[in-house]
């Protein structure tokens, strides 16, 4: 702990010494100390002025939260069920409308690739097999059998007609 001795800094501090510094430097500014002080003066405060003008915010207020009951409180269970036959009814017939509008579409590609030559049927056979397969690994690895699988690196380039 010689190192570290907490009054020899303030032994060394003189006040006095400090003020007779200060004049010192004052009166060997010689004629332009009061230019230099005016100008010292004039950037403070310009500064502060314009920190004192500066817009701070504090956090925003945090936003008025309205609950909207969406359904009665003394629902009764017929009710409830009701309302869910309904709503899955609606989900079904929304489910059927896009697997038409997405069959529509598979008819057009279709008839796209035979105007152009291409085998649509036997692209067809090939993509039901794979979709059989990957069924098959779905069932293995104990997936849903609906379940997307990625495709493995053939399949990708047979798909993309670099593979033979």
């Amino acid at each position: 702990m010689a190192l570290i001795r907490p009054t020899s800094f303030w032994r060394q501090v003189n006040p006095r010494g400090a003020i007779a510094d200060l004049v010192t430097v004052y009166q060997q500014a010689g004629r332009n100390r009061w230019r230099f002080a005016v100008a010292a003066a004039a950037m403070t405060v310009g500064i502060f002025s314009v920190m004192a003008h500066e817009e701070g915010r504090g956090l925003p207020r945090p936003p008025e939260v309205t609950y909207i009951n969406s359904w009665p409180i003394d629902r009764s269970d017929a009710e409830i069920k009701a309302s869910n036959l309904a709503n899955q009814r609606y989900k079904e017939r929304l489910a059927a409308e896009q697997a038409k509008r997405d069959e529509d579409v598979r008819q057009m590609y279709k008839s796209l690739g035979r105007a152009t030559g291409i085998d649509v049927d036997a692209i067809e056979k090939q993509a039901a097999a794979d979709r059989a397969a990957q069924a098959a690994a779905g069932k293995a690895a104990g997936d849903a059998p609906g379940a997307p699988q990625p495709a493995a690196p053939a399949q990708v380039e047979k798909a993309q007609g670099g593979g033979n």
